[in-house]
């Protein structure tokens, strides 16, 4: 049975948005109240650590400074200026919802507008509604769900949607009306940076005094989560061939179930005529459960079968690669010392 210990709220926003305000880490997206900013920045932390997405933020506002650009602009260059931080859906669900506000006349103003923009759920909506408009929606994403089991010693698994909506539900009566914006990252950021995973750095965190987990010598155990089944194991093996400034690539159609309108290297069975040769790298690369090992060969063909295209080496960076294309071809690039192949 979950019994929630008692907090004394009005102390536990004080501590905590003080040391926000002393220690926050200055993040590009903090520097702005805009919404579109703090949306592109709320869909490319889903799946991106932070340290990561900060060049890629900062290139795709250059490239897409508003949502006009951001809906006007070709699938293409949308991919190519997203390449690279992976789960491409995010990319066209960005667009799609970047015409919707077009037609709305400019961003949604409340939660459950914002809510219904493609791509964004419960958490993005209520980020936005609170750091963009000032709106008391308490926003939990990994690190504030882990904040707040160890503040309540939470018993049951996080992952289950019964243990999310007591959270949601808690951080509710938490958090700050007159600063929910401020709040919601106060709390993210207290997760990403004291209250870690594996070794919680308690005696600087501002609310170890009010933390039950810690009180019961449990902050090392919590949060409770049912262990992820084991890595499957993949190998696969990647082909370059190259003639004077070109190399063999070909295009995943619109309607691929994943990386739609990327371009790949070939792979032996799609070319069975191809002659391998010497082996240039093996590199790893993982996608959700699945461990692939990429064992890359320069490769001949004679007659280039239908499908297949030759993409101008110095213009590899204007069309959306897939990340394991890229990355062979900076296998490549390494062995040559060639940088038109580099990452």
């Amino acid at each position: 049975m979950h019994v929630e210990r008692p907090i004394e709220v009005r102390a536990f926003r004080q501590r905590l948005l003080a040391w926000y305000r002393q220690s926050k880490r200055d993040l590009p997206w903090r520097r702005s109240r805009d919404p579109y900013r703090i949306w592109i920045s709320e869909i490319m932390l889903q799946q991106t650590r932070v340290a990561a997405a900060i060049p890629y933020y900062e290139r795709f506002l250059e490239r897409f400074p508003s949502v006009l650009e951001l809906a006007s602009a070709p699938e293409p260059d949308l991919l190519a200026a997203w390449a690279g931080l992976g789960y491409y859906a995010r990319a066209r669900n960005l667009q799609r919802a970047a015409k919707t506000i077009l037609e709305l006349g400019g961003f949604p103003r409340d939660h459950a507008s914002i809510r219904e923009l493609a791509g964004v759920g419960d958490y993005t909506a209520a980020a936005i509604a609170s750091i963009a408009f000032g709106l008391k929606h308490p926003a939990l994403d990994g690190n504030a769900i882990r904040v707040l089991s160890r503040l309540t010693a939470e018993q049951g698994n996080i992952a289950s949607s019964v243990v999310k909506k007591r959270l949601v539900a808690f951080a509710d009566r938490l958090i700050d009306p007159r600063h929910p914006g401020e709040f919601n990252q106060a709390l993210m950021e207290l997760g990403a940076v004291v209250c870690v995973p594996k070794e919680p750095q308690c005696p600087v965190c501002p609310l170890h005094r009010l933390c039950a987990a810690r009180l019961q010598g449990r902050e090392k155990e919590l949060p409770l989560k049912v262990p992820r089944p084991s890595p499957i194991e993949v190998e696969k093996q990647l082909l370059v061939i190259q003639k004077p400034a070109r190399i063999l690539a070909w295009q995943r159609t619109a309607l691929s179930r994943r990386l739609a309108g990327f371009w790949e290297l070939p792979e032996p069975e799609q070319l069975p005529a191809a002659k391998i040769g010497a082996k240039i790298a093996v590199f790893r690369h993982t996608i959700v459960n699945t461990n692939y090992s990429f064992h890359v060969y320069r490769a001949s063909a004679g007659r280039v079968p239908k499908g297949f295209h030759w993409l101008s080496t110095k213009k590899l960076n204007e069309v959306p690669l897939s990340t394991t294309a890229k990355k062979a071809l900076a296998c490549l690039a390494r062995r040559e010392g060639d940088l038109r192949y580099g990452e």
